[in-house]
């Protein structure tokens, strides 16, 4: 059967060749692409159904986002993330069933266009979820799919009359599900709700490249690709991600979109190390770094910096030229940052500060800024629990669709807006200071060696060398930089930081940044 399977595999390779030209012809005549204005922003990533409710039904919507725009322009945002948006059955939204209309908990497709507008009047961006490995088995392609062996639709799906016995690349549950318990089997690399589209057919990909075309042009900057190392498979275990036929999916659809809107970003999710993330460079413009998100939660947590020191020194190695790097802390599928670092004000803040002294595009998970902890479960929904607006929550005003987390009464927005000593002014400050520099914006990074307990480095861009410390141990250190004959200026430092001429005092959890004169 594994044979019957790749020959039709292999049949329509050959009758997708066609669109492969066009991407090509597409690629040769495409404008040059424009995506200098995502290096040095600060994104946002917003789980619009946590975010902030306007109409009293416990869910967060579009109209709540409107009102809270002003919130994140305050904060210093250039860009949102919106996590899925489409129609879909689930709470979470990444099993699609309708990817032109805007899910009816969120609102309508006129709310998200106004949503755009507002958004553009204040200098945001917005990127949305485009998941494109995977619908759910509720759309009516995989419906019609289904429905019979000599469907139209029928290899917009991948079908097997017998069980090819693949499992998880990364655990033991299986890939191919039959289905009614009777029929033939299909492959879903995630689970039985959410079959994967078969790229290898002309249809699938032209109608998903559409679409994507049609949001671009109502205003979209880009799309956020979810599980993009799965995308097209050529045969069990590693024949399931980074295949030759998913980099060249990806090239072909920056093509496209490069073709519709030059300045459109895409961001892909490949949870991979430094060296397999580096080669997606050559299909899209960013890539989130999982390797570095988690270096740095080890070294704010072990107060050690070698992890992270040696993680950009990766990167250094690996990345291409001009590559724009997206380092985050966590996201949606991970425990929430304020909860691994024990809720420790001193750990929180090293880590925001080394986030946005960092090169690249840095990506904030809604509510961070705050200290928002995990739900009261172990379940994702406790991973993007609402934001807390005020004491007593503040999000909705009727029951929330979901529990919020431990610590609202004091880990809200509306009691550390004027608190100069708060998490979320932290935050805004290092923001700030941030615009304020083309290097820390847009320059490179050269690592220092003070001590293990120290990450420091250099940024320089147009003349511009900026010195940046981060203490992250529990501890006071003294450390001393290279004296100049012109001295420093600071840029932003901590409280209790002093820099004379190189000769540094750095409390516990400090951090600071100096403009070389």
């Amino acid at each position: 059967m594994r044979r019957l399977f790749f020959a039709l595999s292999l049949l329509l390779v050959v009758s997708c060749g066609s669109t492969t030209a066009y991407a090509q012809r597409r690629r040769a005549v495409s404008p040059v692409p424009n995506h200098e204005w995502a290096r040095g922003a600060v994104f946002y990533e917003i789980f619009v159904r946590s975010f902030y409710d306007s109409n009293g039904d416990g869910k967060g919507d579009l109209n709540g986002l409107i009102s809270k725009l002003d919130y994140l322009s305050g904060l210093g945002i250039d860009a949102v993330w919106l996590m899925p948006i489409f129609e879909s059955p689930s709470y979470h939204g990444y099993d699609t069933t309708d990817y032109e209309t805007i899910a009816r908990d969120y609102g309508t497709n006129a709310d998200f266009q106004r949503f755009l507008e507002e958004a553009h009047k204040r200098g945001i961006r917005v990127i949305i979820d485009y998941v494109m490995n995977h619908t759910s088995s509720q759309h009516p392609w995989f419906i019609e799919s289904a429905s019979s062996s000599t469907s139209p639709k029928r290899n917009w799906y991948i079908w097997s009359a017998t069980n090819p016995g693949w499992t998880q690349p990364w655990g033991p549950d299986p890939t191919w599900h039959q289905l009614n318990n009777a029929g033939p089997y299909y492959y879903g690399v995630f689970w039985s709700g959410m079959p994967d589209l078969n790229y290898r057919t002309r249809e699938v990909k032209a109608e998903m490249f559409r679409i994507s075309r049609e949001w671009l042009t109502k205003g979209v900057d880009g799309f956020r690709l979810d599980a993009t190392r799965y995308l097209v498979e050529d045969g069990a275990g590693a024949g399931q991600y980074d295949t030759p036929e998913t980099h060249q999916l990806l090239k072909d659809f920056s093509a496209d979109v490069q073709q519709t809107k030059p300045d459109a970003i895409l961001v892909a999710e490949n949870t991979v190390n430094t060296a397999t993330l580096a080669t997606y460079y050559s299909d899209v413009s960013m890539n989130f770094n999982f390797p570095l998100a988690s270096a740095i939660l080890d070294g704010v947590n072990s107060g050690n910096a070698s992890r992270i020191t040696s993680t950009l020194r990766e990167m250094s190695n690996d990345y291409p030229p001009g590559a724009i790097d997206a380092p985050f802390l966590t996201n949606h599928d991970q425990t929430r940052i304020a909860t691994i670092l024990g809720n420790d004000s001193g750990k929180l803040r090293s880590a925001a500060a080394i986030l946005l002294t960092l090169p690249g595009a840095p990506f904030i998970y809604y509510g961070e800024e705050v200290g928002l902890q995990n739900g009261p479960t172990s379940a994702d929904e406790s991973k993007r629990t609402p934001m807390p607006w005020t004491a007593s929550g503040g999000f909705t005003t009727g029951p929330p669709w979901f529990a919020y987390a431990a610590g609202t009464a004091t880990a809200n927005v509306a009691s550390e807006t004027n608190d100069s000593q708060s998490l979320l002014s932290y935050y805004r400050n290092w923001i700030a200071a941030r615009k304020k520099s083309a290097a820390l914006m847009k320059g490179n990074l050269t690592l220092l060696d003070l001590s293990a307990s120290i990450l420091s480095f250099e940024r320089d861009s147009s003349g511009e060398r900026v010195i940046v410390v981060h203490n992250l141990s529990g501890a006071a250190i003294n450390a001393e930089l290279a004296a100049t004959a012109n001295g420093y200026d600071a840029i932003y430092s901590d409280f209790g930081v002093s820099n004379i001429n190189g000769k540094l005092s750095l409390p516990a959890h400090s951090s600071g940044a100096w403009r070389l004169r």
